[in-house]
C-alpha cells in the first residue's frame, strides 16, 4: 500500500506534540508537519485551502459551512478550548463595573467571526442579559469575508485595537492576548471580571460547557479520496491527548514546569466532571449547537445548521 504524504498545520501544544514529534502516527500517512500560530494557519487554510489537514477556527468553520462554501470537513477533535471571561478588558474610567454596563458601548475585537468573540457575545447575551446587537463592534478586519444583515453596527476600526483601547477610543476590548495597556499600565484598563477564574467556574457549573475554540479539519477533496482518514485522525489525536493528560499526573519527575501540576490536574478535573479535555461529537453536541445559535443571532449565519453538518459523517459516532 502506497503511503500518503499529507500536510498538517496546527499549533504546538501538549495535546498535539505527540503527533508533531512522531510518538503518535496515523496508519499509512506521512505528515509534512507545519506547526505555527493560529492566525496564520487559519488565514492560509480558509483563503488558500493550503493544507490537507488543518487546525481550524470553529467560528469561521461555522460561517463557511452555514453558507455552503467550506473547503474542510471537521473532525471532532478540539485542540483548543478556553474559558473567555478573562478576555474582556474595559476602560476603568467609563463606569463599567459589570456586564450590564457594556450595553450601548463601543467594543473592539480582532474579528467579528473570531471564535473567542463569538463565545463572549453569546455569554454576555444569554448568561448576563446584554443586548449585543446594541453594541458598536469595531474590528481589526476579517480573515474571510462576511456578509451581515442590517441593524448591526460592525465595521473595521482602521487602527490598532489595543492602542485604541489605551487612547480611549474604545470602551472595551475582547482579546485572547492581554493588551499592552493592561500588562504594562499607562492607561486605565482592567478586566471586566477581575476574579475571572471564579466567574468561569460558576459559568461552567451553570452550563456544563468548556468553550471550543478550534477543531481539526480535513480538506474535503482529501477526505473524498481517502474516506478512512477522518476516523484515523480522530483516533490519533485522542491518543496524543491521552498522553498529554497522563504526563500531567506524573510526579516522579515533573514533565511540566509547575511544582504542583498533579494537584492542579486533580482539582481542575474535579471541576470539569472528571474529564478536563473532552473530544468526540456526542459529548459536545449541545455546546456546538450553542455556538451555531450564537452565530445565527450574531448575523454570521442566515439560519441554524445541524451541528452534525460541521463534521465528517464517519467521525460522529467516535468517542474520545
Amino acid at each position: 500500500m502506497t503511503r500518503l504524504s499529507l500536510t498538517l498545520a496546527c499549533t504546538a501544544s501538549d495535546r498535539t506534540r505527540p503527533i508533531l514529534d512522531g510518538r503518535v502516527s496515523v496508519p499509512g500517512v506521512d505528515f509534512v508537519l507545519l506547526p505555527g500560530e493560529p492566525e496564520d494557519i487559519f488565514r492560509r487554510a480558509l483563503r488558500d485551502r493550503a493544507f490537507d489537514v488543518s487546525e481550524l477556527s470553529m467560528g469561521s468553520h461555522i460561517v463557511t459551512t452555514a453558507r455552503g462554501d467550506s473547503a474542510y470537513a471537521g473532525v471532532p477533535v478540539f485542540p483548543s478550548r478556553a474559558f473567555r471571561h478573562s478576555a474582556v478588558y474595559v476602560r476603568t474610567d467609563r463606569g463599567i463595573s459589570g456586564p450590564a454596563d457594556l450595553a450601548g458601548r463601543t467594543i473592539g475585537l480582532p474579528e467579528y467571526q473570531q471564535t473567542a468573540a463569538l463565545w463572549v457575545r453569546g455569554i454576555l447575551r444569554e448568561h448576563y442579559g446584554v443586548d449585543t446587537r446594541g453594541v458598536a463592534w469595531r474590528t481589526g478586519g476579517e480573515r474571510v469575508p462576511i456578509a451581515l444583515p442590517g441593524g448591526l453596527d460592525v465595521r473595521p476600526l482602521g487602527e490598532d485595537l489595543p492602542a485604541a483601547l489605551a487612547a480611549g477610543c474604545l470602551d472595551a476590548l475582547i482579546a485572547p492576548r492581554p493588551p499592552a495597556a493592561f500588562e504594562e499600565g499607562g492607561a486605565p484598563v482592567g478586566r471586566l471580571w477581575p476574579d475571572y477564574r471564579a466567574e468561569e467556574i460558576a459559568w461552567r457549573r451553570a452550563t456544563g460547557f468548556f468553550p471550543i475554540m478550534h477543531c481539526i479539519a480535513v480538506r474535503r477533496d482529501v477526505a473524498e479520496r481517502h474516506p478512512w482518514l477522518p476516523v484515523e485522525l480522530f483516533r490519533a489525536f485522542v491518543r496524543a491527548r491521552d498522553m498529554a493528560l497522563a504526563e500531567l499526573r506524573l510526579v516522579n519527575v515533573l514533565r511540566v514546569s509547575m511544582p504542583w501540576a498533579a494537584a492542579a490536574f486533580e482539582e481542575q478535573a474535579a471541576i470539569m466532571g472528571g474529564d478536563p479535555w473532552p473530544y468526540g461529537f456526542a459529548r459536545s453536541r449541545d455546546e456546538i449547537a450553542a455556538m451555531v445559535r450564537f452565530a445565527v443571532t450574531d448575523g454570521l449565519a442566515v439560519e441554524a445548521i445541524p451541528p452534525e453538518a460541521l463534521f465528517h459523517p464517519s467521525t460522529l459516532a467516535e468517542s474520545g
